[in-house]
């Protein structure tokens, strides 16, 4: 994606991520016509049964999101065709396999409460409010310097410049009261009609402000595995119907540790002079998501698991699986910087922050 003069965001195809290692090379070839695609599965396999830790391998995670881009915006250069290639497709399932099954192994599941809305919410706001790792955002608020924000919102930009999307496959595969609140949380993603307020788009205006890049990708091969796992562990839960309670219970812990956090990020731009154009995208966060997640709680986490309370157990793996996958992209953000290095795979060059000169009538 990229943004115009309007700051409407304009989905374009990213450029190919780099291998980091075999299989991600096998892809690579496969996907610009060197190499035969059924030679991935064999690639898949070799991974897998090499990797110490597939959650955090680069490899394989990189591989993994190159992989889900053919189902959203797409590659430069890479026919729309390979989307439903029988032999990604069959080399996925072989990584999505031992991804969920290392998932299901380490996410700490709480105690099954009863399967109706009110209780359901009530666990999975215990479960979010339990959540006490080191804190990202406190971090940002009274310490981080304009690098290191920087080396935030590059982070960032792997899910948030299609924020939402992730979420959305879950539209088609629920039903009733689930579906009309996961309708209505994403209805406000995407801006409620308005393209300059969406989400996605509000959050390109920080980063151009931040004097940084909005194109999608631009920065995928600068981030480690860990900030990849949290995109491509959303992106399969979406994909597959079997999984939409752990989408659902996803959304509802990312909604549920969203407000309090942006106005901490909200407090550290200001602190390093940001202006209200460039913080908008968190003051957002910290109305919508405090509606959001009473919403994603009861009407769309507690509203599914009361229709089908065969749902209730994934819809917890999915809620943990969000705080413990996204704590470790936060943790290795923080673990870096207070050692006094940069949190990304390598340097990258970024301009002097940059003055908003989108349509003003669209700002707060």
């Amino acid at each position: 994606m990229t943004s115009d003069r309007t700051g409407v965001l304009t989905q374009r195809p990213m450029a190919m991520p780099e291998a980091r290692g075999p299989f991600g090379s096998c892809l690579v070839a496969v996907l610009t016509g060197a190499s035969d695609p059924a030679q991935l599965r064999d690639a898949a396999t070799a991974a897998i049964a090499a990797t110490e830790d597939i959650l955090r391998d680069e490899d394989i995670q990189s591989a993994l999101f190159t992989l889900y881009e053919l189902h959203y915006g797409g590659i430069d250069g890479v026919a729309d065709d390979w989307e439903w290639d029988p032999d990604l497709l069959a080399a996925r399932a072989l990584v999505e396999h031992a991804f969920e099954a290392s998932l299901r192994a380490v996410v700490p599941v709480p105690e099954r409460p009863e399967p109706t809305a009110d209780a359901v919410a009530a666990a999975l706001f215990a479960l979010a409010a339990a959540d006490a790792g080191p804190s990202l955002s406190r971090f940002v608020a009274r310490k981080a310097d304009l690098d290191q924000v920087r080396q935030f919102l590059m982070h960032r930009t792997i899910y948030t410049l299609k924020e939402a999307d992730p979420h959305s496959w879950g539209i088609p595969r629920l039903s009733g009261r689930a579906k009309a609140a996961l309708v209505e949380i994403q209805s406000d993603e995407y801006g409620a009609g308005r393209p300059t307020r969406m989400h996605s788009a509000i959050f390109a205006r920080t980063v151009r402000a931040a004097g940084l890049d909005d194109a999608y990708g631009v920065y995928v091969d600068a981030v480690p595995a860990v900030t990849l796992a949290s995109l491509n562990t959303m992106t399969m839960f979406g994909l597959h119907r079997r999984l939409r309670g752990a989408i659902v219970g996803h959304l509802a812990a990312f909604e549920m540790t969203s407000s309090i956090p942006n106005k901490l990020y909200g407090d550290g731009f200001r602190r390093l002079g940001f202006d209200q154009d460039a913080t908008w995208y968190f003051d957002e966060h910290v109305e919508a998501d405090a509606v959001h997640e009473q919403i994603a709680g009861r009407d769309l986490a507690g509203g599914l698991v009361e229709a089908d309370p065969s749902m209730l157990d994934d819809v917890l793996f999915g809620a943990a699986a969000c705080l413990l996958v996204d704590g470790w992209g936060g943790e290795h953000m923080l673990a870096c910087w207070q050692e006094g290095r940069s949190s990304l795979r390598r340097p990258v060059t970024v301009g002097e922050p940059a003055r908003e000169d989108a349509d003003a009538s669209a700002r707060p």
